[in-house]
């Protein structure tokens, strides 16, 4: 299974090129539920959400793809898929606390919680978009800590649309010019190494403070 993942993210222009190719229009509700999926559900925060929208902009300067109906599509899948998330911490993750209060988790936790997202809510949601894996957790957490949610969707908004326009736009604009184009791979790993350093750094920072 890992094999077949890693050989997905190295080829990701063959493989969309081939559903696209397969089933033509289906293709924009297949990447709807990929991107809705990644920041909508907390358990698959593994999914390719930034080399799929460069690789995605890509297309559509080959017109495989259409810009006009891709970018507004996937923000709404992002818009979507982050109030879900935000909506299931909000109600379900508060009743995983109340029973696993004082054995696995602290009221202390939840009040810290609560109150960063009082002061940095609005720009951890922005900025979590472009984080893999923290993108996926952000709005549940936000959820958690019971961020109001009028400032949580216009900063979900805000952040969604920064994130699907300027990657698919930097696949659109650099993705089919020949040096980019003949080294793909090593693109769509600068992209994956690039988004991860912000969460490995913050990591080695805390096991260091720890």
């Amino acid at each position: 299974m890992s094999l077949i993942f890693y050989d997905i993210i190295m080829h990701m222009d063959t493989h969309l090129l081939a559903l696209v190719h397969d089933y033509g229009m289906w293709v924009y509700g297949i990447l709807f539920l990929i991107i809705f999926a990644e920041t909508g559900l907390v358990f698959v925060p593994f999914l390719p959400g930034d080399t799929l929208l460069f690789v995605a902009g890509t297309l559509c300067g080959m017109d495989a793809l259409q810009l006009q109906w891709l970018m507004p599509l996937l923000i709404l899948a992002a818009f979507s898929g982050d109030n879900t998330n935000y909506w299931i911490g909000r109600t379900l993750g508060l009743r995983l606390f109340d029973r696993a209060s004082g054995r696995f988790i602290k009221r202390e936790h939840l009040d810290k919680t609560r109150v960063f997202y009082e002061k940095h809510g609005g720009k951890t949601i922005i900025f979590a978009r472009f984080l893999p894996i923290i993108r996926t957790f952000a709005p549940f957490v936000a959820g958690i800590g019971l961020m109001r949610y009028r400032q949580f969707m216009m900063f979900s908004v805000l952040g969604g649309t920064a994130w699907i326009v300027s990657l698919t736009m930097a696949g659109y604009l650099f993705g089919n010019i020949p040096v980019v184009k003949n080294n793909l791979t090593l693109i769509v790993i600068g992209i994956a190494v690039i988004t991860l350093l912000p969460a490995l750094r913050e990591f080695i920072r805390h096991r260091k403070s720890a």
